[in-house]
């Protein structure tokens, strides 16, 4: 890959801890919807109090446009377009909705193209049932499951010159940053980082922002990914 180096996209939007009380399946096929579907209520610790389909992009923007929902749960290739078209439209028009790709395509292009778009999350339709539950059970802890396969790819597009050093980080932050930084990457909310700490959900959200800016990202998946290309989380 020579001396380029790839970042995270600062437009993925943070997230805490989620309430899914409405989620949306937008994938063409009959038989991923009713699995998904049955893997959602599966992980929601209650269970969702609507749980939709659609097969295209049309249906879902008319669903989209007509209820609110709390999460879409996106295919990558659709009979009338692409879930990243969706995620885009989802951004400009349902802001309230997170959305995560759910697809047969582990190509780290696509995976940087929609989280770009404004995804939290990107995860594998040919995983077992029990590793996409422990994915959408980390959705209502604020967390931004990515499929670690997919995660090692990603990291191992850095070149190596580009190799943490972590005796000379080149972001500073504070013990407190770091400890918060830490349980973001475990999954930790800022309501829950707070009452773990003994904080205020206020101080958390200003160490937060403060660690967006020196890291120069927008999220917390871009926020954790970074860090451990620095060096500064294992």
């Amino acid at each position: 890959m020579g001396e380029e180096r790839y970042t995270l996209p600062i437009a993925i939007r943070g997230a805490g801890a989620l309430a899914l009380s409405s989620i949306l399946i937008v994938d063409d096929d009959a038989a991923t919807q009713v699995r998904l579907a049955g893997l959602v209520r599966e992980a929601l610790d209650e269970a969702p109090a609507s749980v939709r389909t659609a097969a295209d992009l049309g249906q879902a923007r008319a669903l989209l446009a007509a209820e609110r929902f709390d999460l879409a749960l996106v295919d990558m290739q659709l009979p009338d377009g692409n879930g990243i078209e969706l995620i885009g439209w989802i951004q400009s028009h349902a802001p309230q909705v997170q959305s995560v790709i759910v697809s047969a395509y582990a190509e780290e292009q696509l995976t940087f193209t929609a989280l770009r778009a404004g995804a939290i999350g990107y995860l594998m339709k040919d995983r077992d049932d029990v590793e996409l539950v422990v994915a959408l059970r980390s959705l209502q802890r604020g967390g931004a499951p990515i499929d670690p396969m997919i995660a090692r790819r990603i990291l191992a597009l850095l070149p190596e010159e580009t190799a943490p050093v972590p005796a000379t980080p080149a972001v500073n932050l504070s013990e407190r940053e770091r400890g918060i930084l830490g349980m973001v990457a475990q999954g930790y909310g800022n309501r829950e980082i707070a009452e773990l700490l003994g904080l205020s959900r206020l101080t958390v959200e200003a160490h937060t922002r403060n660690i967006y800016r020196k890291l120069a990202v927008g999220s917390r998946t871009a926020a954790v990914f970074e860090a451990r290309v620095l060096g500064l989380l294992p």
